[in-house]
């Protein structure tokens, strides 16, 4: 049995969400939620002008990819390449590559999901800024999220109270 990565799946496009469901169905009617653990279509919030409002969607981060985390085998590799809408996975020939953890982090993805993150700051907690553009800064935390390890806090920016979003080691706790 190999290891748990994150693998890039290609799909036709504008069917990734329904891809997503294919597969979530195939693993619960094969019983594959040990070998299969996640399927996810990134997505990212963007402000779009229509008409002269501003509203806030979100979009697709990668049009036409799929990402799974599962542990490759010849089993796992049948069901998702065999997922109707599935054109294949990212790699060559046939040969899935996984995810790099520099890739899965810079998409948000904490590389290894069974470890926990402990950091002593709580909403409400003073922090400094140690690097970074915000260098120096002193703010209070308005919000903590673990899965992109970053902390947001509020700084002043034109006269104006703007949220800005900090890694966990970019600050520290005063």
């Amino acid at each position: 049995m190999s290891e748990l990565n994150w693998y890039v799946v290609h799909t036709y496009s504008g069917y990734e969400n329904k891809v997503k469901a294919n597969i979530e169905k195939t693993i619960e009617n094969r019983k594959l939620q040990d070998q299969i653990f996640e399927v996810r279509v990134p997505l990212q919030d963007v402000v779009e002008m229509k008409g002269g409002v501003k509203k806030n969607v979100s979009k697709k981060m990668f049009p036409g990819y799929v990402l799974v985390n599962m542990v490759m085998n010849d089993d796992t590799w049948y069901v998702v390449r065999n997922t109707r809408g599935v054109t294949g996975f990212v790699g060559p020939g046939s040969d899935p590559v996984p995810l790099s953890e520099a890739e899965m982090r810079n998409l948000g993805i904490v590389a290894n999901s069974n470890s926990e993150v402990e950091i002593d700051i709580e909403v409400g907690d003073l922090v400094e800024v140690t690097s970074g553009a915000w260098e120096g800064r002193v703010s209070t935390v308005t919000a903590i999220n673990m899965n992109k390890q970053t902390v947001t806090i509020e700084v002043d920016m034109f006269g104006r109270e703007t949220s800005v979003e900090i890694e966990f080691v970019d600050v520290k706790k005063l």
